[in-house]
């Protein structure tokens, strides 16, 4: 923050009564009449769009964007949340309306790492990798604040930290990660928010970790975010978070004891009532006033950089007519292409619309306008269903078939007659096509946050990899007939495949896909645009995972997996194909922060114009150079490292290119400082002498992509 911002915060905290400045620590902070001060609700959601808050753009869910690999666009979808943020935030304070879901405090992005692929809020985040994660939380921050003499909007890094499910347990669990785990995956994307974006806000999460209540922790906010990294903006707890210290996690007695704690660990807003008792706590001797006025110091210095107390920010002229642009509608668009993920195609598609007389398009979510949203989402004017997305796609004359074929999920009373009340339907539709569209998935009435939406399974969660009951039958009955099919699947997180890899032509993974999401995947059926989204997140088998509430890594995420994935993170297939080549790794880049730039050279060896994401992944396994003639002082450090417990490789940079057919471009990787670090057992950082080994291509450099993709990725090798 700037020192200017925090000279205007200390002065207005500064002439409040103490009981003036204890009020404005809360979420839905009061007038302070004695400054001219209006109310302010801290409150506001802009996930993958401005949320709750009437008619805004709404673009494809967090783990959709991820899939796009893509930090500019990612920027400027944050760019343009925060536009419609200030406009309704400008036009409804000239009515006086200042309640929650108006304000320009986003409490987005969630940089949680998505670990468990049964975890319901796992489409609020950007997948498993903490490097993907961290580059896109970084970029959509940037988005966010803009880079203005103000903030354009405030952004917050969520949930800090070690937080992904089980959201049934959420409120008294214990998540007890190790130092490693948590230096190596479950911090670093915080850490590249408040380092590498200057993120103005960080929430903390409703679980323990490892005994202290994370939106109370001395461990995790005093010392690592304030002490180690330097945050100088404002933390904030989740909703009613701090009620959980005493009611479910038992670590004080009471409400008053419990907001004595957070203030003392840095909690400088809370989102709920507990510091309805702060007065209280000082009365008690609890707390001090200095702890008080620091704590609203702090968020007042937020909301000085927002220019809430200025005349002069340049933000305040954006009105109603920067909501629902069509340059917004078309960045949308173009945002649920790039995140279609290509899974499997036999080579029917595209299809050739011209030999298509009757298309069926099947399956509950065909007509859901929920799956084009997701959940923390606004509302659109301009929703494309998958259904209408192809009936406006086909040509004139082209008959489009359509049956809703099963419900949902099973009906909690398990009456067959209702459940299959549709199947008869949608095998008479499938039969009557030339080819068959068969629309599957979930939404956030099944997937989901605890207590959000009422959500139908575990609170939220999971209960298992595959698609409910009611859908896998109506698969089966479609594909009996023996016409060509292809799955549109939109779900946030993983879904077990293995039975229609086997059956159909093509599946496609839109996730929850924005409010064109249906014009995306009609566009792509029909090969107007080419796929190009890679997966965020393994897609496992059932039954391949760990239990849910072990917060280990080992045999979690790409990095620590043991088994076969069905499809692997970073996989996506494409209607064109690429070539790699001439891949050359400068070991002395003064301008990259490792000190290293890897190229390499894609060619578009295809017959189409496609976006092809180069990757780059890192090998660092520990026991490998323990046996490569290491220096003494690495041979010390054998006892406290686990050669077992080490990634099998990591994520190191990403690029996505647009290339025409036989076009090349050279793509330029630049490691990041912590590229080569090894983690050790203790927590520690450190930068281990030896080999390492490069791996650039389309995917990661696993038996299971290369069979997918039937390519490999090209290797180098660098002393370190």
């Amino acid at each position: 923050m700037k020192k200017e911002f925090r000279e205007i915060a200390k002065k207005l905290v500064d002439s409040m009564t103490l009981e003036e400045a204890a009020s404005q620590i809360k979420y839905d902070s009061p007038a302070v009449e004695s400054q001219d001060i209006p109310a302010y609700n801290w409150w506001n959601e802009g996930l993958h769009g401005l949320a709750r808050a009437g008619t805004a753009t709404v673009f494809p869910q967090a783990i959709a964007l991820a899939a796009m690999f893509d930090k500019e666009m990612l920027q400027k979808i944050g760019d343009v949340i925060a536009t419609e943020a200030r406009a309704k935030y400008n036009e409804s304070r000239k009515y006086g309306d200042r309640d929650l879901y108006k304000g320009i405090t986003m409490w987005s992005p969630n940089v949680n790492i998505f670990r468990d692929a049964r975890w319901g809020r796992g489409q609020e985040t950007y997948g498993e990798d903490p490097y993907l994660t961290g580059a896109l939380g970084v970029a959509f921050i940037k988005g966010l604040q803009g880079d203005g003499k103000y903030l354009k909007t405030s952004a917050c890094a969520k949930h800090y930290a070690v937080h992904s499910g089980p959201e049934a347990l959420r409120h008294g669990f214990d998540a007890k990660a190790s130092a490693k785990d948590l230096e190596e995956t479950y911090t670093p994307a915080f850490y590249a928010a408040v380092k590498e974006a200057g993120v103005s806000g960080v929430m903390g999460a409703y679980n323990r970790v490892n005994g202290e209540p994370a939106c109370a922790s001395q461990k995790l906010i005093v010392k690592k975010l304030r002490g180690d990294w330097g945050f100088d903006g404002y933390f904030v707890s989740d909703f009613l978070a701090l009620m959980d210290i005493h009611e479910n996690h038992h670590v004080t007695k009471n409400v008053v004891e419990s907001a004595a704690l957070a203030l003392k660990a840095g909690c400088d807003v809370n989102a709920g009532h507990v510091y309805r008792e702060i007065m209280e706590a000082y009365r008690q001797g609890l707390v001090t006033e200095e702890e008080i006025r620091n704590a609203a110091i702090n968020a007042y210095t937020v909301r000085a950089a927002l220019g809430m107390f200025s005349s002069d920010c340049e933000y305040d002229s954006i009105g109603i007519e920067s909501l629902d642009t069509d340059e917004s509608a078309e960045l949308s668009y173009k945002a649920s292409i790039n995140s279609t993920v290509l899974l499997k195609n036999d080579g029917l598609l595209p299809l050739n619309k011209d030999k298509i007389k009757t298309i069926a398009v099947i399956g509950p979510t065909a007509t859901s306008i929920a799956v084009l949203e997701g959940n923390y989402n606004g509302t659109s004017s301009r929703y494309v269903t998958n259904l209408q997305g192809i009936r406006n796609a086909v040509n004139p004359g082209t008959r489009v078939l359509y049956s809703e074929g099963s419900h949902l999920f099973n009906s909690k009373v398990q009456n067959l007659a209702v459940d299959d009340d549709r199947l008869s339907e949608a095998e008479t539709v499938a039969r009557a096509a030339d080819v068959v569209v068969l629309c599957v998935g979930l939404d956030s009435t099944i997937e989901g946050e605890e207590g959000d939406t009422g959500n139908a399974f575990a609170a939220g969660d999971k209960t298992s990899l595959f698609l409910p009951e009611s859908q896998q039958k109506l698969i089966r009955r479609v594909i009996d007939t023996g016409k060509p099919v292809i799955i549109v699947c939109n779900t946030g997180s993983a879904i077990d495949f293995s039975y229609e890899d086997e059956n159909v032509s093509a599946i496609i993974q839109s996730w929850y896909s924005g409010q064109a999401g249906g014009q995306a995947v009609a566009d792509i059926i029909f090969g107007n645009a080419c796929p190009g989204g890679k997966l965020p997140v393994t897609f496992y088998k059932d039954g391949t995972q760990p239990p849910m509430e072990d917060y280990s890594m080992k045999n979690r995420t790409y990095r620590y997996f043991t088994g076969e994935p069905l499809y692997p993170f970073g996989y996506g297939l494409s209607y064109s194909s690429f070539e790699y080549s001439d891949v050359k790794v400068n070991e002395n880049d003064t301008e990259a922060a490792s000190g290293i730039s890897v190229t390499v050279n894609v060619k578009n060896t295809g017959a189409v114009k496609a976006d092809e994401i180069a990757e780059l992944y890192i090998s660092n396994q520990i026991g490998e150079k323990l046996t490569n003639g290491l220096n003494d002082s690495v041979e010390k450090l054998k006892e406290s490292t686990d050669a077992d417990n080490q990634p099998v490789f990591s994520l190191a940079g990403f690029e996505r290119v647009t290339l025409a057919p036989g076009e090349a471009k050279t793509v330029t990787f630049k490691p990041g400082e912590r590229a080569f670090d090894t983690v050790l057992e203790d927590g520690r950082r450190v930068k281990l002498h030896g080999q390492y080994k490069l791996y650039v291509g389309g995917q990661q450099p696993d038996a299971r992509s290369e069979a997918l993709t039937g390519s490999k990725c090209l290797t180098a090798e660098i002393s370190r």
